[in-house]
């Protein structure tokens, strides 16, 4: 079949938006000083990652509301509103449950035992998807409350988005969430139907939007980093429709969530576990006690994770022994130190004095020793091509904090991803590459931030465009490729 006008217009989209803007991609974690977000003062360097930010808040925002009742399996207690994802490594082995006949997938979860296969993803915990759905539900809210700060003509509607999507998941009666995770990461099986600590995290990352809508399964609520952060924004922003009435509700079930999570034997042994789950469980934790306007608490949480896990997590060297010796180390690597960054940051945003990122761990090393030790081994040695970018946004992050004067990072990110200037995370990972030009305005936006965003939006969510920050493979050839898939549709 000849190619369309539609087809034509799809690839010439494709070829603007590719070199203007990054694809949509969820960072590990984050959390992000508001007052930096409301100060409105920002360098000519991240008007890209603006515009980014616009586009993401904008694509993210055609997807929701999301609602932890929308499920198709009903959670053991009966009630849907209780949060509910399954255990993802784990599969059942039937063979001595004694059936004479096929079992349906409801006998398969209750009557099978099921067991652990590290790494190995079992494809039916899709089935039910709170942990995906918050995922998506938290990156809403985070782009979008930061696109309202940033005074553009569509800032009505980013607000509104903000403040419906966090009515539907954790205010309103007939869509709000039970403020625990007793049946995250359930077990299945006949001696399961509860959750496990895993639930409080777990660990599936994605690296570009194809992943994002097929992986969801990157956590469970340890994005509350981000869900804090967005509601900072329009709380100290003074948002109008971000009420006092939900300000307080939202305190509310935030406080009744942070008395399970620091009480519930589930939630004591993700806090206990040494590796990453503990890291992210003090991302959750701290995040939350800002939310509630319990700043000395929060710097007790993360000051509690520096003195202990935090300790002995980076050796000597710069390696994270507990993080080197799973089936995916570059991933986990990676992913620890986002978690790390964002303890520090929460630390900060706690307690201004507090200077965490030059903590030393019990053999003299420090969060930018676990960058510096994490990008001297490729992803590829491991065959973790797919993960190249997870190691981006923690490298603007020790840039923007410990500096960067000899341009080793800024250096690293150029040969490794040329179009990084365009990633979001450059917008609040700063003073850090400054005099990089590439990051700018072109001369044909003449400051109109917003215009380009609105207009790029849809050609990104209509083209499925692959994310631009997994690794070196050139946006030609990938352009190349789509280009000859739609001549020959």
């Amino acid at each position: 079949m000849p190619p369309t006008l539609l087809h034509l217009v799809t690839i010439v989209s494709l070829f603007s938006t590719a070199f203007s803007q990054a694809a949509l991609t969820a960072y590990a974690n984050d959390f992000v000083d508001p007052d930096y977000i409301l100060s409105k003062n920002f360098g000519d360097n991240t008007w890209r990652a603006r515009d980014s930010i616009q586009t993401w808040a904008k694509a993210l925002a055609s997807r929701g509301p999301w609602s932890v009742v929308n499920k198709a399996v009903t959670p053991p207690s009966g009630n849907m509103h209780d949060y509910m994802s399954w255990a993802p490594y784990w599969w059942p082995n039937c063979s001595g449950v004694g059936n004479t006949t096929a079992l349906t997938p409801e006998q398969i979860w209750k009557t099978c035992r099921y067991e652990s296969r590290d790494g190995q993803f079992n494809p039916d915990v899709r089935q039910v998807n709170n942990v995906g759905d918050f995922q998506d539900f938290s990156e809403a809210v985070f782009y979008n409350t930061i696109a309202w700060a940033l005074d553009t003509q569509d800032k009505a509607a980013y607000e509104a988005n903000a403040v419906r999507f966090i009515r539907a998941w954790f205010l309103d009666d007939a869509t709000k969430m039970t403020p625990n995770l007793v049946y995250g990461q359930m077990q299945r099986g006949p001696d399961g139907q509860m959750g496990s600590h895993t639930g409080i995290l777990f660990v599936f990352s994605r690296s570009n939007v194809l992943r994002w809508l097929t992986q969801r399964y990157n956590s469970d609520l340890k994005a509350m980093a981000k869900v804090t952060t967005g509601i900072l924004v329009l709380r100290k922003g003074k948002s109008t429709l971000w009420t006092t009435d939900l300000d307080n509700q939202m305190i509310a079930w935030a406080r009744e969530y942070i008395t399970w999570l620091e009480t519930a034997q589930i939630a004591i042994e993700e806090r206990d576990a040494t590796n990453n789950h503990g890291t992210f469980y003090f991302n959750q934790l701290a995040a939350l006690k800002i939310l509630v306007n319990d700043l000395p608490g929060a710097k007790q949480v993360t000051d509690t994770y520096f003195n202990t896990l935090y300790m002995a997590q980076i050796v000597a060297s710069g390696e994270q022994p507990l993080e080197a010796a799973r089936t995916r180390p570059y991933h986990y690597r990676s992913y620890n130190l986002a978690a790390m960054i964002t303890n520090a940051r929460l630390a900060k945003y706690a307690d201004p004095s507090s200077n965490l990122w030059a903590k030393v761990t019990n053999e003299g090393a420090t969060i930018k020793s676990a960058l510096d030790f994490a990008m001297t081994i490729p992803a590829s040695v491991r065959g973790e091509d797919r993960y190249v970018g997870e190691l981006y946004p923690n490298i603007a992050a020790v840039a923007s904090v410990y500096g960067d004067a000899d341009g080793k990072y800024l250096n690293f990110l150029k040969k490794a991803y040329p179009g990084f200037m365009a990633e979001p995370f450059i917008f609040w990972n700063q003073p850090w590459a400054q005099n990089e030009t590439s990051g700018n305005a072109p001369a044909s936006a003449t400051g109109q931030l917003n215009s380009k965003a609105t207009s790029t939006t849809t050609s990104t969510k209509k083209s499925g465009a692959l994310s631009s920050n997994t690794g070196s493979f050139p946006f030609s050839a990938t352009l190349l490729f789509l280009a000859l898939f739609a001549i020959t549709l």
